[in-house]
């Protein structure tokens, strides 16, 4: 494995807000990988982002999917559409949501709560109803959980982390002693912090899923939301496991 770009996607919300993702490149001897792909529309965000590493994304080979949220697959399709050669890999759990043949569990939470609202509410919730409605599906190319040994970049190590959704995963890289967590942590004014309980399907799974951080020597988090988070990583995760 020989680079590790964190991407810094920067967009504007509905409501005009400033957003920030962070997928992240690997670049290793045989592969080079992106784990998950941001909204729909991204495609062009991602593209222009990664050329200031000097990357263009006709060298990716791979795309590795943490779980099947909107902010996380919803550039797939478009990304596929542009350069076919890619493969696409998740989790076994995570695989129909990706590919259509499930409901997106995030549409069903939402579906649930949407009586709850307010008429103001509402109007957002449809809004976001409808975003994830319009979600092109692809395929799953190769399925990857927490035992499998990927021959193709033996340097990844994937940790499976349910609890934000079922089948989420994270992905540790001992050369680099980095932690990539998906949504299975948040980082928030260069503070390391639980995943976001609004978003989580299973507060005390998503917990569990944490304490398996401890099992690794990690220097440095990835944080899908919020950014990079490096320091004394152990000591972070036990304070917030108390």
């Amino acid at each position: 494995m020989n680079k590790l770009i964190v991407l810094n996607i920067d967009f504007a919300s509905k409501t005009g807000d400033k957003n920030f993702i962070h997928p992240v490149i690997i670049q290793s001897d045989k592969e080079n990988i992106l784990i998950d792909c941001g909204n729909l529309g991204f495609l062009p965000l991602l593209e222009k982002e990664a050329k200031k590493y000097n990357f263009d994304f006709s060298q990716l080979t791979k795309i590795i999917i943490t779980h099947h949220d909107h902010d996380h697959i919803g550039a797939l399709y478009e990304i596929k559409e542009k350069y076919p050669h890619i493969q696409v890999a998740s989790s076994l759990v995570e695989k129909p949501y990706i590919e259509g043949k499930k409901k997106s569990l995030r549409l069903e939470q939402a579906e649930r709560i949407y009586s709850t609202l307010s008429e103001e509410e509402k109007v957002n919730a449809e809004y976001f109803h409808n975003m994830l409605k319009a979600i092109k599906h692809v395929p799953i190319d190769i399925t990857i959980d927490e035992n499998t040994k990927i021959d193709w970049c033996e340097e990844l190590k994937i940790i499976a982390t349910p609890g934000h959704m079922p089948g989420h995963i994270s992905i540790y890289l001992e050369k680099f002693k980095t932690l990539i967590t998906g949504d299975a942590m948040v980082a928030e004014n260069g503070n390391l912090l639980l995943a976001n309980p609004q978003f989580t399907l299973d507060m005390n799974e998503a917990i569990n899923s944490i304490r398996k951080f401890l099992n690794y020597d990690i220097q440095q988090v990835v944080c899908y939301h919020g950014g990079v988070i490096t320091g004394d990583v152990t000591s972070i995760l036990k304070n917030l496991l108390k």
